[in-house]
């Protein structure tokens, strides 16, 4: 073990080196040849230059919930950003300073003590910068948009180790792209967001239904998805013999559905941070995971039988899109898809390797039943099985952002120093 200016540097055999190289789906084992813990965005320049130096790979992790586990290189050399985790809140100015390193839960928490929020995910051990850098979907999304959208300013480090400061004024390219375009261009130090009034509050309604009755609920709860507040965002998920829909409300206020009729109905309210963590044992690291994703651009009463179907294969949820997120013009961001109504997911958990091919194929049967209602996918959703490479990316990104996305790579990392993502190749790509 090695410390360089602030940074630890772990190899092979040192303490603390197994546990530094862990992520969150269990298929993907990795042994980088060095793990450089960066606490400053001078560390992680320096990483930069080192691997670019040494001809070493770059992998860059923090919360480690790459679906397809692209925080850890195979023997190159991987930027550990953990120790960089502190939020720093104005609440006069309703902003906050995040580093690279920080988790949602730490935003979370810090913003929550002044009743604020901004959009984040589901997950609290999810890292801030892969949740926002590929978009960043939330329960707050419908009201304040996604949470790329929520982003004054990145402080970025580039292929060459250069540290840029990127805002709409400064870099309105660059910044156009990193909102949405995964971490493509380089490694962000620093993000400083806009938060909002939400209070503490929030509100988990759901409705359980069997049998026939099923395919009726849900088609009331997509026709009541249109018109429903901005506070609520519509949730649904199907299993064998069963459908749940829902929503979840943040803040103060109320709203009454007419879909939960003839449902067996749970109420939980709760707060915030609770919410923001309900997920967290199910969404554990270690445990093997598999999953597919589509955008739905509309349900047809077809996909409604559809997802319902879906539920016998694997455990299949839909969130619902619409509101601020669809406020945003179109080629605003590199964010796509601002038409999206639903996001759909099959996924499973499972801890036997012997189950791999079992588990995998179920999720694909699920996701195959909505395939021809797809409209794209979130590009944060994408694992690194079939759905990796360009075809994956193309689905994520309309033709017209990727071909912008594409020129900003040929500026910023013309050689693909940055791949160990859901990759936008250069248009020379140096592979």
């Amino acid at each position: 073990m090695t410390t360089t200016a602030t940074a630890q540097v772990l190899r092979p055999g040192d303490r603390g080196y197994d546990e530094a190289r862990q992520v969150w789906n269990a298929m993907f084992d990795r042994r980088p040849a060095m793990i450089v813990r960066c606490r400053s965005a001078r560390d992680v320049a320096a990483a930069v230059r080192t691997a670019r130096d040494r001809g070493l790979e770059v992998s860059v992790r923090c919360g480690g919930h790459s679906a397809a586990g692209f925080g850890v290189t195979d023997g190159g050399l991987m930027i550990d950003l953990t120790p960089m985790g502190r939020v720093r809140v104005d609440p006069v100015r309703r902003r906050a300073a995040v580093q690279g390193g920080a988790l949602l839960g730490a935003l979370d928490a810090a913003a929550q003590r002044h009743g604020l929020a901004t959009t984040a995910g589901n997950v609290s051990h999810t890292g801030v910068g892969g949740l926002t850098l590929g978009g960043g979907m939330g329960w707050l999304a419908r009201r304040y948009g996604l949470a790329c959208d929520n982003v004054l300013s990145y402080d970025l480090v580039i292929a060459d180790g250069e540290l840029l400061h990127v805002d709409a004024g400064s870099q309105p390219d660059l910044y156009w792209g990193l909102k949405g375009g995964g971490g493509n261009f380089g490694v962000v130090t620093r993000f400083e967001f806009a938060l909002h009034d939400t209070g503490t509050s929030a509100l988990v309604v759901e409705a359980t239904f069997t049998g026939a009755a099923r395919h009726a609920a849900m088609r009331r709860w997509r026709d009541e998805h249109l018109t429903a507040p901005r506070q609520a965002t519509f949730t649904a998920s199907s299993g064998p013999g069963t459908l749940t829909l829902g929503y979840v409300w943040v803040g103060p206020g109320s709203y009454s559905p007419a879909f939960v009729q003839g449902g067996s109905v749970t109420r939980r309210p709760m707060s915030y941070l609770r919410l923001q963590r309900r997920e967290d044992s199910s969404g554990r690291h270690a445990l093997r995971r598999y999953g597919r994703s589509h955008y739905l651009k509309s349900l047809p009463d077809a996909a409604v039988d559809a997802f319902v179907a879906a539920g016998e294969h694997c455990g299949a949820g839909l969130q619902g899109y619409g509101g601020a997120i669809a406020d945003v013009p179109h080629d605003a961001t590199a964010f796509g898809h601002r038409d999206t109504m639903f996001e759909f997911g099959a996924g499973t958990s499972w801890t036997d390797p012997a189950s791999d091919d079992t588990r995998r194929a179920a999720a694909r049967a699920a996701a195959a039943l909505l395939e021809p209602y797809a409209g794209g996918v979130y590009v944060n959703s994408l694992g690194a099985f079939e759905d990796e490479g360009p075809a994956g990316v193309r689905r994520a990104y309309p033709p017209a952002h990727l071909a912008r996305l594409t020129a900003l790579k040929d500026r910023y990392d013309p050689g693909n120093v940055f791949h160990l993502n859901q990759n936008v190749t250069p248009s020379k790509d140096p592979s």
